[in-house]
């Protein structure tokens, strides 16, 4: 922590302050700025800004200023300008001296920081103030425009990625330029826009945690997104976030609590664009609620609602925060059946998956899906196969998402642990859980 306690002392003393003199004009004892000289903890929230001002820098420079330096080698980074965007091919180079664990934590805590400095200024009123040589005004259109495609790439990159964590340092460094522009002065359009483009950065992090089993951190980046898109008034953008943060409820196995929040998704989504598919999304989710509560009716009519994805013309979605074009109705429907405890059209849908082009998360989600078909089926060969499967893309991705999926199947195998085959299936599936803890 050598490198934080060299960045934070010298910008106290280029500002006049003594260790002492500082404390005092915060009200906390010597010993707490000597913490945070030293890398031990860190300023609480509600002093941030006032430290800023004293430091006479924006609370995003102080946020940089307690972030651990370390060579640029092992610094995953997004190439920009200072104070332009500027779309760059995205390098991703792990940190030397640190183990993949402590990296991996290291950039969780750095992006969840990032996260709560820009949550503050979304809640802040825009300011157009005019020109100001210290905070020069945003650029509104082309700024905007090459954000939206910053934005785009990184949602890319995230699809595209076997492990979802190499984007933690990404989107830190992208919010980072959102909330620089959010700091200077624009009009109340731009703030808007910006707050959507939050929003949409908000959604992509919590998927990053989503996919890392992380469902809390997750949970905190959806309500920000809440309060962004609502800020920005972007009503598909404000509905999708609805409907990732439900997904969590559905995850814990918390149907009854994950509905409501559909019901309020899909009435946003109705406020939306009508030729986007946002809210075939949300009844394609609450589909699966239904299933899991053993609602077949419900279930169905929620299916065939999702199934008017296919009514629309042109393109329906964006393939980032919004990417439902009824190619996973499939999957969808399997995964419902296989909930509802009917085999026989559950087959029918997840073969049928299967046989599409699927990411690696999405086979192991269906291959998942087909083994607890299979123990429905009383089929060993079957769970032994497609666990075994999607097992293996578990370990190549290291998916919380696939993971997830099998903890659900290996609870279901102890009728059958007498099998040694299956015992060691479900001592692996164990294996990898406490792996991804």
């Amino acid at each position: 922590m050598a490198h934080r306690r060299h960045r934070f002392a010298e910008r106290r003393k280029a500002v006049g302050y003594s260790q002492e003199s500082l404390a005092a004009r915060l009200g906390v004892d010597r010993s707490t700025i000597v913490r945070w000289e030293s890398g031990c903890t860190e300023p609480q929230p509600y002093i941030r800004p006032k430290l800023a001002k004293l430091l006479e820098i924006t609370p995003s420079e102080l946020d940089a200023l307690l972030v651990p330096s370390l060579p640029t080698e092992q610094i995953p980074t997004v190439v920009t300008a200072p104070l332009r965007p500027t779309v760059a091919l995205v390098h991703v180079a792990q940190g030397d001296g640190l183990d993949a664990g402590e990296l991996d934590d290291m950039n969780r805590r750095q992006l969840l920081r990032a996260l709560s400095v820009a949550g503050t200024f979304v809640a802040l009123p825009s300011t157009d103030t005019g020109m100001d040589i210290n905070h020069p005004r945003l650029s509104d259109a082309v700024d905007l425009e090459e954000y939206e495609t910053l934005n785009a790439h990184l949602w890319k990159v995230f699809l595209l990625s076997k492990s979802k964590r190499v984007v933690y340092p990404l989107v830190r460094q992208q919010l980072g330029l959102l909330t620089a522009s959010l700091e200077r002065s624009h009009s109340a359009t731009t703030h808007q826009r910006l707050c959507g483009l939050v929003g949409e950065l908000f959604q992509l992090a919590g998927e990053v945690f989503f996919d890392s089993n992380r469902y809390t951190d997750a949970a905190c980046c959806y309500t920000l997104a809440l309060s962004a898109c609502r800020e920005a008034k972007a009503y598909d953008l404000w509905a999708c976030a609805l409907t990732r943060h439900a997904f969590i409820g559905m995850y814990e196995r918390r149907p009854a609590e994950t509905s409501p929040m559909l019901a309020v998704a899909s009435q946003v989504a109705q406020r939306g664009d009508s030729h986007l598919s946002t809210r075939y999304w949300v009844a394609a989710v609450q589909a699966e609620t239904h299933a899991e509560l053993g609602d077949m009716d419900g279930c169905k009519r929620a299916l065939d609602s999702a199934e008017e994805v296919h009514t629309l013309g042109g393109q329906v979605h964006n393939g980032g925060w919004l990417r439902f074009d009824g190619s996973r109705l499939a999957e969808e429907q399997g995964t419902c059946y296989v909930k509802l405890g009917r085999p026989d059209l559950a087959e029918v849908a997840l073969t049928d998956a299967l046989g599409q082009g699927l990411s690696l998360r999405r086979q192991g989600s269906v291959l998942t899906d087909l083994a607890l078909l299979g123990l429905q089926n009383r089929d060993v060969d079957q769970v032994l196969e497609c666990g075994g499967k999607a097992l293996e893309l578990g370990r190549q991705t290291g998916s919380g998402y696939i993971g997830r999926k099998l903890q659900g199947l290996q609870v279901k195998l102890a009728p059958l642990l007498a099998d040694g085959r299956v015992s060691e299936l479900n001592d692996r599936i164990a294996a990898l859980v406490r792996a991804d803890v």
